[in-house]
Formats: structure tokens, C-alpha cells, sequence
């Protein structure tokens, strides 16, 4: 049947395969049996996004965790990271998150977290998928009493705002600011308008009426456009994309421009070196963060560390290292002094909260970073193998990067949910590494056609 588990859950076309009520069913008694491990009744929360597909979805996945004899708390819309907060606050056993991010409506998705509101390590992914395929727990039928229940949580969404407003210091508000704020008809609709007006902020709100089918439509993170336009109309601060679930947050300046996940986690980590907040005054990004990211903190003493693609290997180099900041040029950005994942409401303020700090504008403190010129061609592959067995890439590789002399870097890697190989480039010379890319992308699509 296939890989369920991507690099960030389940994910598909609602409705078909793998994202159909009898699969979700399957991954709801799969999970409740992972997750019964402790004495006593057991409680696994769900939440959603706003897509119209979620019903379906939650009701399967409700319906096989309570055959398993667990008990299901359903929140409704609710962004990922507050279903993260809310599984480890109320010491449930496990979260479940309906939604596929940024994706369009028809999409949706199915992602876990463990019981300390961190995502899963593939070790236990795999076990559930290995239950979803099996008849191992066919005979596992527990009836009448033992059958688990579903309780409504009416106050989950007052307990996350409350949380993340707690997360802003006390010493400053919005007071004066004028803010333009993009919820992507999704999950955090609700939630983050209300965290940034109770913090003084005035607001410019767009993307906060969902219908089930708009979600992600021409506004949220892929469409950053929208709130620039709307800043330079308003002559507002600064405007803020979240994604559909709200796990991560893009950024426009009071000029309306776009500016890059780098250089936000760029400010951000520079101002916690000089607050001696950043432990070992290290940043993780992944290995898609550019080059100029080093060498801006390296100025004040910083350093950057990489991990594989993906917010959860983000977090798990955190965990083993020891660091407190890291995230993605995508807008996800983990904070784990605070938080088990990433979340865009937080990372909007603590953005602001340096704003504040500093007494700058984003655009002024964005250009503490200047980031390479970098290319990235997409292949549309047949087959997948090592990247290093590829015939004749690994000499093609290191010629470019000789030829770029430590002013540079070339990463090739296959895409985690498309079968796509991915070519990324930077250095200084923007034709010479586009014409690089291309050299390398062409070998590929020979080789693996």
C-alpha cells in the first residue's frame, strides 16, 4: 500500500487514498494503542483546521481511538502548535492535528504528537503504520464501559491565548502599532486576532472568514503579496501571513516587502546573543538556510547549525545539541524555551517584541543579514537512489564547488513529499551558479529519468 508517514504526517487529497475515512479510522486505533502507556483512562486530543473536509476526517479518526477503549477531547479549529500546547498542558496521551498547512482545500492531513507536545521520531511512526497495515489489533475490541468517549472542549481556545500572551514581556505592549495580520482562512482565525489586540495592537485583519473552501486561497504565507499591499495602502508596520494550521509566519516590512525566514531568524538570534539568551549562541536552520545567515552571526559571535529538511529534524537537533532557537526559511520557527514546535503566532511576538526592543523597523533590522544570490531547480524524477551512487554526480558536485572556493555551497537532496530532486546553488555569481544548477539538473534527469 505504500509509505503513509511523510515528512510531516499524512497527507493527500481528502477522500482518497491515503486520506480517506477508512485509513484515518485505522491511524486513530493504531495510535490510541501506541499511546496506552500508562495506568488509568486515557485521553487523546484532535483539532483541526477550517477545511470542509476536517468533519469526515475527525469523525473517522475520533471513531477508531475510542474503539481502542481511549477517550477523544475535540477542539475544534485550532492551530498546530495549540494542539501541542493544549496534549502536554492537559497531560493527554497524545495530539492529533487535521489539516495539510498550506495546502489547498481538497488537501488535507493527519499529524501526530506524543504526549510532551513534540512530533513523533519515525521509530513510532512506523510502528503505527506497521498496526494500519496488519490485523494485529482485530481481536483488540474492547465493549460496553471500556469503549472510549468524546467530550467537547469549549475553553481550549481561551487557554492558548492566554498561554501566548503570558510569552510577551510585561514591560512592553503594542500600544501604537498598526499591524496588518493575514490568517489564511484557517486555524488561527480566531486566535490571533484576539492575542494582538488584547496586546494593544490595531489591527488591518484579512484571511479571518473561513467557508471550508478558501483556506490557503490567495492570501496566508504562499501569498505574502496580499498583506504587503494592504501595509503600503494602510501605511501600517509591518504585515504578518500565518499558514493554514498557523505553524509558522511570514513576514513584510512597513514598505510592503517580503522579508525572508533567514533574515528573521537572523534578527531574532542576534538580539538574543545580545541579551545572552541564545544557548551556546547557536541557531539551527536546515540546509536550505543561505550562506549569508553564517557569516551575519558570525559578525557578533554567533554560529549556525544545520539539519535536515523539515521543522521536527529542526527540533530534534535542538534537543540533542541543546540550543533554544531554531527554524526554516519557510517561516517555521521553534522557540523551545517556550514551545515543543513551531508556531507563527509566537514567532509574530517575538518579532515584534525585538521590534519593540530595538526601537527599528523590520527593514532596518532585516539588513543584518545579506543573503547569497541562490538558485534551486526542481527534476522530475523516475527512480531514487543515494544521491552519492548516482553515476557521475559526485564528481560533477565537487568540481562546483571548487569552482565557488568557500564562497558558496551546493546541496543536492530528493524532496521528502514530491518525486522531485531538488538542486540548490548559492554564491556570489548569480548567472555562474544558475548555470551551474542547470548543469547538475540535467544530470540527473539523464541519470534517473
Amino acid at each position: 500500500m505504500g509509505k503513509l508517514f511523510g515528512t510531516d504526517g499524512v497527507r493527500g487529497v481528502a477522500n482518497v487514498y491515503p486520506m480517506t475515512a477508512e485509513v484515518a479510522l485505522a491511524l486513530g486505533r493504531g495510535a490510541a494503542h501506541v499511546f496506552r502507556n500508562k495506568v488509568g483512562r486515557h485521553r487523546i486530543v484532535i483539532g483541526k483546521d477550517t477545511r470542509l473536509s476536517g468533519y469526515l476526517i475527525e469523525n473517522a479518526i475520533a471513531a477508531g481511538i475510542c474503539s481502542m477503549g481511549v477517550d477523544v477531547i475535540l477542539v475544534g479549529p485550532m492551530p498546530t502548535p495549540g494542539i501541542a500546547f493544549l496534549t502536554a498542558s492537559m497531560r493527554a496521551d497524545a495530539g492529533v492535528v487535521i489539516s495539510a498547512s498550506h495546502n489547498p482545500y481538497q488537501d488535507n492531513g493527519i499529524k501526530l504528537f506524543s504526549r510532551n507536545g513534540f512530533k513523533l521520531p519515525d521509530e513510532v511512526e512506523d510502528r503505527i503504520e506497521q498496526l494500519v497495515f496488519s490485523q494485529e489489533l482485530d481481536a483488540t475490541r474492547p465493549t460496553a464501559s471500556e469503549i472510549g468517549k468524546a467530550f467537547r472542549m469549549e475553553d481550549a481556545r481561551g487557554r492558548y491565548i492566554e498561554f501566548l500572551k503570558r510569552l510577551f514581556p510585561q514591560d512592553i505592549s503594542l500600544d501604537g502599532m498598526k499591524i496588518v495580520l493575514d490568517c489564511a482562512n484557517g486555524a488561527a482565525y480566531r486566535v490571533a486576532p484576539t492575542v494582538l489586540e488584547e496586546l494593544g495592537a490595531e489591527l488591518i485583519v484579512v484571511g479571518d472568514k473561513p467557508d471550508g473552501e478558501n483556506i490557503n486561497h490567495e492570501c496566508g504565507s504562499l501569498h505574502p503579496e496580499l498583506a504587503g499591499r494592504l501595509v503600503r495602502e494602510a501605511g501600517a508596520d509591518l504585515g504578518i501571513s500565518l499558514d493554514g494550521d498557523a505553524d509558522r509566519a511570514v513576514f513584510v516590512d512597513e514598505h510592503g516587502s517580503h522579508v525572508g525566514g533567514d533574515n528573521i531568524m537572523c534578527l531574532l538570534a542576534k538580539r538574543m546573543i545580545s541579551e545572552g539568551r541564545l544557548k551556546h549562541n547557536t541557531l539551527v536552520a536546515t540546509v536550505m538556510s543561505n550562506m549569508g545567515l553564517d557569516i551575519a552571526l558570525a559578525s557578533c559571535g554567533g554560529k549556525v547549525v544545520r539539519s535536515k529538511v523539515g521543522d521536527r529534524y529542526v527540533v530534534e537537533e535542538m534537543i540533542s545539541g541543546g540550543y533554544n532557537l531554531g527554524g526554516e526559511q519557510s517561516g517555521h520557527m521553534i522557540f523551545l524555551d517556550h514551545a515543543t514546535t513551531g508556531d507563527g503566532i509566537l514567532s509574530a511576538l517575538q518579532v515584534l517584541a525585538t521590534l519593540r526592543r530595538e526601537g527599528k523597523t523590520l527593514s532596518e533590522l532585516a539588513r543584518g543579514m545579506e543573503p547569497f544570490p541562490q538558485t534551486l531547480v526542481n527534476v522530475r524524477v523516475g527512480s531514487r537512489m543515494p544521491i552519492d551512487e548516482v553515476p557521475g554526480l559526485t564528481p560533477l558536485i565537487r568540481d562546483c564547488e571548487q569552482a565557488l572556493a568557500g564562497r558558496g555551497r551546493v546541496l543536492v537532496r530528493f524532496s521528502g513529499t514530491e518525486a522531485l530532486a531538488r538542486v540548490m546553488i548559492e554564491g556570489e555569481d548569480e548567472a555562474r551558479i544558475a548555470d551551474m544548477a542547470q548543469r547538475i539538473a540535467d544530470h540527473l534527469a539523464r541519470e534517473l529519468a
